[in-house]
């Protein structure tokens, strides 16, 4: 008796599945660095000061600068600590951060007179796969905090639980708008459903609770309590040094990344714009782009909240909102 084979049709030959992680992995890891010293600059210039302009052709060497000092630092654990864990923690963090990119599309099949994909894999959960890696995350923090033996990283780490818990049910509701109009959890579905229109002009409201979601999601100013240096030393990594403490940094930045991914691809129309298919990519670099000077001009113009106020601005305004959002959607979509 012949028994019934799934069928795997759709993937792409195995060669292609080791290379693509490959390139996401150095993706990360080049364009990473780059959104730091853009970071540093524009805030420069936006505080009416100068940037990093000394190591390197008008600073651009410094994120390595950084990088090397880190290296060099001594990686020390209070004698309270959980070692392991303690190493386990920015390893979490970072590999969500990478796991999650291979959803983001950057152009279908096709795109480069190919018949592979330009994205990591296409699954049709692509959505709950990027909630499903994005609480993963919070598990890096909770157990940077609890493993380091120190009340106030435990505070920073029960925090970032708290305030993670709190807008992943706004963001949730927020993409049930963005499911309903595309009739598909698949990130590449829901950018081909963007042919004619961007969600982002329809899903306006969404693309907001979107956007401040993403500011307390990955721990960024105004709600970057986590970490608030004026109550908690540091947070979470306060015992954390050299390059632990480097990981840690580098997976808030690379979560950025990601997170103006699945914006691009959600909102942005992802690869659709001026111009033949070929440069879809440059598209979706460009939307990326300006999400991550979004998140970047937040941090220089806005102050940090009160912890009070991030939770009651969580549960008393951004959930309601992305309620009464997903409810008109479904109206719509069954009346037109």
């Amino acid at each position: 008796m012949r028994l019934p084979l799934a069928d795997t049709n759709f993937a792409d030959p195995t060669w292609i599945l080791i290379v693509k992680p490959i390139l996401i992995f150095l993706f990360l890891l080049l364009v990473t660095p780059m959104v730091l010293l853009l970071e540093r600059k524009l805030m420069g210039r936006m505080q009416s000061r100068y940037g990093p302009n000394r190591v390197g052709p008008w600073g651009l060497l410094q994120p390595l600068a950084d990088v090397f000092k880190l290296l060099t630092k001594e990686n020390s654990s209070p004698t309270t600590a959980v070692p392991w864990l303690m190493a386990l923690a920015p390893m979490i963090s970072v590999l969500t951060a990478v796991m999650t990119l291979a959803v983001v599309p950057f152009g279908d099949r096709g795109t480069w007179g190919n018949s592979y994909g330009l994205y990591g894999v296409d699954i049709p959960i692509g959505i709950l796969y990027f909630f499903a890696f994005g609480s993963i995350a919070f598990y890096g923090f909770l157990l940077g905090g609890w493993a380091s033996g120190s009340k106030f990283s435990f505070l920073g780490s029960m925090r970032a639980a708290a305030q993670l818990i709190s807008y992943e049910v706004s963001l949730g509701l927020a993409l049930l708008g963005v499911v309903m109009m595309s009739q598909s959890l698949s990130l590449v579905s829901i950018v081909n459903a963007q042919d004619d229109i961007w969600y982002v002009f329809p899903q306006f409201f969404a693309f907001c609770i979107f956007l401040v979601a993403g500011f307390a999601e990955t721990a960024r100013p105004p709600f970057d309590l986590p970490e608030a240096d004026a109550e908690l030393v540091a947070g979470y990594n306060t015992e954390y040094g050299g390059m632990r403490f480097g990981a840690f940094f580098m997976a808030e930045y690379m979560h950025i990344i990601v997170y103006a991914g699945i914006a691009t691809a959600l909102f942005l129309g992802g690869w659709h714009g001026p111009g033949p298919a070929a440069i879809g990519p440059l598209w979706v670099l460009i939307k990326m782009f300006l999400v991550v000077c979004f998140f970047i001009w937040a941090r220089a113009t806005l102050p940090r909240l009160r912890y009070d106020q991030l939770m009651s601005f969580g549960w008393k305004v951004l959930l309601p909102l992305a309620t009464v959002n997903a409810l008109v959607t479904a109206i719509l979509v069954v009346v037109l």
